[in-house]
């Protein structure tokens, strides 16, 4: 029998993340500080929303690109919050989660050899995505130092004539670091220069502390040549209802709209009624998780750091990024020998990118109770293996 696989999917890795929560999942009296997902319950009157739609019977296929009061309500939102204004019919389309947005952003945008700029540490879908899409990810490597922002040199040094589009993937999954105007006129001047195209993954753009969230695609010239990607998963605890939405030019929107038409259909259509109250009466659920959020951002850093780890403060989403070199060990035997010593589960760096060696990404979306325990398991770990 010939093969049945595909090469290029043979060679992709299965996600780092997956891994340790597959194991945790099954591990008795295990504690997990390694997925990306918060732990409150999405707000009441928004699963009311969704409760009331099912007895309403609205249970059809909505349009390909989402319901039409929905598109209006993430229009105002980005009008509110970052002074973009999309078309609702046309710019805006809405997606099964952000992953989808990225996807469809990527094969809709790349011809075969088509280089993508990607920073790394980073999400785990962009390379494998990029790969699919038959582009060539060309990594920079941000760095500890430069608060693991993306510099205006790095991106410069970067660029070729195969460039076509960066990934701007800020606040940063997993680090934490934000990019702020100042850092972004700079990366907005390069990109304009050589003629690039942005795919600018804000999901976590409502969870930033200390300064509000700036979108590229608000600087001169950028709205034409960015697709902002967002979702309710993190900002509104929506993790389960799998909905995201892109924003952008109506020419590369509608070739998007044309492949998640072919392979998706429509967003789940309660999710859809969920999100519309969301986005209308949700704001003061964001600012109170956030500011728990921010609570125990405050708190893990201050233990990690007492502990004698060296730490960069994070100032977006939800995770720390501390560094483990001092311990002698590779990321994956530190979370490995963590989790089977002392069943609490965190996830090596390496799974955001080789860059990501030396480093660990913690994630603070659990409650005071949650890290206190996990901090007595780090402590104790790291007093037996002193070095």
């Amino acid at each position: 029998m010939r093969n049945p696989l595909s090469e290029k999917v043979k060679g992709i890795q299965p996600s780092g993340i997956r891994k340790f929560f597959d194991i945790v999942s099954e591990m008795k009296d295990a504690i997990s500080l390694g997925v990306g997902e918060p732990d409150f319950d999405t707000p009441w009157h928004i699963r009311e929303e969704g409760i009331y739609s099912l007895e309403r019977g609205r249970t059809f296929y909505t349009s390909n690109a989402g319901l039409k009061e929905l598109k209006e309500e993430i229009s105002n939102y980005q009008q509110r919050r970052f002074g973009l204004n999309y078309n609702p019919c046309g710019e805006i389309y809405v997606t099964v989660g952000g992953s989808e947005a990225i996807d469809g952003a990527l094969r809709a945008m790349l011809d075969e050899g088509d280089e993508v700029i990607l920073p790394q540490p980073s999400y785990v879908s962009y390379e494998p995505c990029i790969v699919l899409a038959d582009g060539v990810p060309v990594i920079i490597e941000l760095k500890e130092e430069d608060e693991f922002k993306l510099t205006k040199e790095q991106l410069e040094a970067a660029v070729t004539d195969k460039t076509k589009i960066l990934i701007l993937p800020f606040p940063n999954n997993p680090t934490g670091a934000i990019m702020t105007e100042e850092d972004l006129k700079g990366i907005a001047e390069v990109v304009l220069n050589h003629d690039l195209f942005v795919i600018s993954d804000e999901i976590y753009s409502e969870l930033t502390y200390g300064s509000r969230h700036v979108s590229i695609a608000s600087f001169p010239g950028m709205k034409e040549r960015t697709i902002v990607i967002n979702g309710f998963s993190k900002s509104y605890a929506m993790t389960g209802w799998r909905l995201g939405y892109a924003c952008g030019p109506e020419l590369i929107i509608s070739q998007m709209l044309k492949i998640h038409q072919f392979a998706i259909m429509c967003a789940p259509t309660t999710s859809q009624y969920a999100a519309v109250e969301a986005l209308r009466n949700g704001d003061e659920d964001v600012e109170n998780m956030r500011n728990a959020y921010d609570q125990r951002r405050r708190f893990l850093i201050k233990a990690i750091r007492d502990m004698g780890f060296s730490c960069f403060e994070p100032f977006g989403a939800f995770y720390l990024f501390p560094c483990i070199r001092q311990f002698g060990m590779s990321s994956d035997e530190f979370a490995e020998t963590l989790l089977r010593e002392e069943k609490l589960a965190v996830v090596p760096g390496t799974a955001f990118g080789n860059c990501g060696e030396g480093f660990l990404r913690i994630s603070y979306a659990y409650s005071i109770e949650d890290l206190k325990g996990a901090l007595e398991r780090i402590e104790r770990f790291i007093k037996h293996h002193k070095v």
